[in-house]
């Protein structure tokens, strides 16, 4: 990308790499219903595994270039490949037990509720008043939307659904919490001065490596057929390895909240495609939940007014990114 094109189209373009990035995540649990008899570990195990072995394998001189600094934050690469394998055998089982737009909607849509905790218990980030706000608005929206999909599914097939749906919900939880900790890990080997390339393809390789045995025992549905194999081969190559380059490239232009905000735009794009390729069947109050859980993201990840010192001047560096992203520095009033 041409850094010389001045400010505002290098801005344009890395918002429009996290949007295409959102866009393509937002088809991964679609992709999956195209391939029934292929099981959700062996979904998530192809693509994620493949995908970060790729990232890896894109990243290698890099990662080459700053292994000694990889090796000296070896227990904080070693959590975040550890969640890159749970998450995408927690989220692709969610979404197959609780449907496309639950599963969806209750992975993604708690992630960043789970990284300010995180960011609370780890880094002694005080959690602020808007915060709170967002976590009623997002705890609400997900029980309005659970609420609605257990319904529907007790008038469909009675009881066994409904204990399917909750268990769905319980790991889109368990998905949330392993996403919300491999973005912290990659954070923190990022602001530990390792660059961007090299960390993801540090985490994500790493990841996919223990994936891989995951893979080798559950894949086999995915070479019994052109159809399933070619649902795997896009599962890899497009939502986690274009998808994540997409990503790191708008990173490079846009701020870190500027990029949560649009990346928003996945879980609504995988309800609208749940509704219109799979032919789920949202109540209104589903998709009442879904707009609670935006709003909630929106309002949690919205820049705020700069807070002035008492001088009058706009408050810069650490506390002026901290305020945007809702979170008080410690000590902060």
């Amino acid at each position: 990308m041409n850094r010389a094109a001045g400010p505002g189209r290098t801005t344009g373009t890395g918002a429009l790499c996290v949007l295409a990035a959102s866009v393509l995540w937002g088809t991964t649990g679609t992709a999956a219903t195209l391939a029934p008899a292929v099981g959700p570990l062996a979904i998530g195990a192809v693509a994620m595994g493949m995908g970060g072995l790729l990232q890896a394998l894109f990243a290698a001189p890099r990662i080459a270039r700053h292994a000694a600094r990889l090796r000296e934050r070896r227990g904080t690469v070693l959590l975040g490949a550890v969640s890159v394998a749970v998450y995408p055998l927690a989220f692709y089982s969610s979404m197959r037990l609780a449907g496309v737009a639950v599963g969806t909607v209750v992975s993604i849509g708690t992630a960043p509720l789970a990284s300010a905790l995180i960011e609370r218990a780890v880094d002694g980030r005080r959690l602020t008043r808007r915060w709170g706000s967002a976590a009623a608005l997002g705890m609400l929206g997900t029980i309005l939307l659970c609420a609605a999909e257990a319904a529907h599914a007790t008038g469909d097939t009675g009881q066994a659904s409904v204990a399917a749906t909750l268990l769905g919900v319980a790991l889109g939880l368990v998905a949330a919490a392993t996403y919300a900790l491999y973005s912290w890990a990659a954070h923190r080997l990022i602001t530990g001065q390792i660059p961007s390339r090299a960390a993801m393809g540090a985490v994500f390789g790493l990841g996919g490596l223990f994936l891989l045995p995951v893979l080798a025992v559950t894949g086999a549905p995915l070479l019994g057929s052109w159809s399933n194999a070619a649902v795997g081969v896009y599962m890899a190559l497009v939502p986690m390895f274009i998808g994540y380059v997409l990503f790191g490239w708008g990173l490079a232009h846009v701020p870190a909240s500027t990029a949560t905000t649009l990346s928003l735009l996945e879980p609504a794009v995988a309800a609208v495609l749940a509704v219109v390729v799979v032919g789920e069947r949202l109540p209104a109050a589903g998709w009442a939940g879904i707009a609670l859980v935006i709003v909630c993201l929106a309002v949690l990840t919205a820049p705020a007014r700069r807070p002035r010192r008492r001088s009058g001047e706009p408050v810069t560096g650490p506390d002026a990114r901290d305020a945007q992203a809702g979170l008080a520095r410690p000590g902060a009033p």
